[in-house]
């Protein structure tokens, strides 16, 4: 790149503690009355098995029906009874649990969530009950019909990687997992160095770390079985014994049609395998062709179909990343006989980010708003825990987390044309059509 990067307020940097076991702790002390802790697991719906699909997100679940100290439903009655806040998420590459709480209930709280996510009993009648509720988010999700575009839109994407499987898992695959399967599940992927703790608020670092560093330690030392092998799949792409490569470009248009009787619209998405964040250099072009093309009103896509010509009632751009994988994403709610426009239209804009100059004040604008939105989603603890946890579980580095916005601002026009001819074909792409029933 030919431009020097434009120095954005660096936020301070969380001190960084690793215990002898391989767990990384984080800690950083702001001046807001809360502190919030999430723990990041390497662990998400892309280790599994075909054949355990869905047990990542399940797990979650069971995270939370008691330890050998707590029973099913305290630990979530402590940490509401003190005015604080616990949740988590499950995704392909990782799932992190949180809680936020007062500064001083902090050295109480926390040892209390080290405990669930370490040692859960996962009790075989707790995971029946909670296998029905499972069963029925699941069944929600098929009745949602923009988790059913993007599933399928996913399963185009990822002809291999596991991504093309949805995080919830199949029905058929949930309702035939066993408690032991889980547990062992447990015991192979939750061990010290697949984990990240990150602790954000306003308690001494210093003081944090020793809380989080007795909490686990204490709880790794009644943990009923350790398991000797390293779970960092990150490092040597591996996922157990399965080598994990990126899928190939498509080399031609690979088009598939499909009736959606719950759709009032049509529906189409297009899509471009990109690199993932494995090639976290190769990401950040993409990431400004996509606000360019489908973010905000004066986006190309969004004045152009929705604004000026009325095609669309809906469009967007965006550039998803996965750890090995990424996917250039456009989708778009339509009429059904506006479908070959809108996809003829869009084909022209992207022909165009590699043929003609991208104008400055466009790149400008992409910038701003990244700078921004950098800037005010990291005023709360929870965001910045979440910042730092995600890049640290990864990537096992937090630099982009602190300079993203400097990325961004260094993209320059030849970036871009040269990222949209590697990346970003009008001659070969995946597209999906859906189509409301007649």
């Amino acid at each position: 790149m030919t431009s020097t990067l434009l120095k954005f307020p660096r936020l301070n940097a969380p001190k960084v503690h690793r215990l002898s076991n391989g767990l990384t702790i984080l800690a950083e002390q702001i001046p807001v009355e809360a502190v919030n802790l999430s723990l990041w697991s390497k662990v998400g719906s892309a280790v599994e098995t075909d054949t355990i699909n869905g047990m990542a997100h399940f797990l979650e679940h069971m995270v939370f029906k008691g330890t050998q100290r707590l029973v099913a439903g305290e630990f979530e009655r402590r940490v509401e009874e003190r005015g604080g806040v616990t949740n988590a998420a499950t995704s392909q590459d990782y799932t992190y649990y949180y809680i936020t709480t007062a500064p001083k209930d902090f050295a109480d709280l926390a040892p209390l969530q080290v405990d669930v996510v370490i040692n859960p009993t996962i009790a075989d009648d707790a995971f029946e009950r909670e296998r029905l509720v499972v069963l029925e988010e699941i069944r929600r999700s098929e009745d949602n019909p923009r988790r059913r575009s993007f599933r399928r839109a996913m399963e185009l994407a990822y002809e291999n990687l596991p991504y093309r499987r949805p995080v919830l898992g199949p029905e058929s695959i949930i309702s035939q997992l066993k408690p032991q399967q889980m547990r062992d599940f447990h015991n192979h992927w939750y061990q010290p160095d697949a984990i990240t703790a990150v602790a954000v608020g306003n308690l001494p670092e210093e003081e944090l770390i020793d809380i989080l560093k007795q909490g686990f330690e204490d709880v790794f030392s009644r943990k009923e079985i350790h398991l000797p092998q390293s779970t960092n799949y990150n490092s040597d792409g591996l996922i157990g014994s399965k080598k994990l490569d990126s899928e190939k470009p498509f080399t031609e248009i690979i088009r598939q049609e499909f009736i959606d009787e719950n759709l009032q619209q049509a529906r189409l998405m297009m899509l471009w395998r990109v690199p993932g964040l494995n090639q976290l250099e190769l990401t950040f072009a993409l990431d400004v062709l996509a606000g360019v093309l489908g973010q905000g009103l004066t986006s190309r896509l969004v004045r152009d179909l929705r604004e000026e010509q009325g095609l669309v009632s809906y469009i967007s751009a965006s550039n998803m990343t996965n750890k090995w994988q990424g996917t250039f994403y456009i989708s778009a709610h339509c009429s059904v006989e506006n479908l070959p426009l809108v996809e003829a239209a869009i084909v022209k804009h992207i022909a165009r980010l590699s043929q003609e100059t991208i104008q400055e004040s466009e790149i400008a604008r992409v910038r701003k708003r990244v700078a921004n939105r950098f800037i005010f989603a990291n005023e709360k603890p929870s965001d910045r825990a979440g910042l730092y946890g995600y890049y640290q579980t990864l990537l096992d580095n937090l630099e982009v987390a602190f300079d993203y916005p400097n990325y961004i601002q260094a993209q320059e026009t030849n970036d871009l044309m040269e990222a949209a001819q590697k990346y970003l074909s009008p001659e070969a792409y995946g597209v999906i059509s859906l189509k409301p029933a007649v």
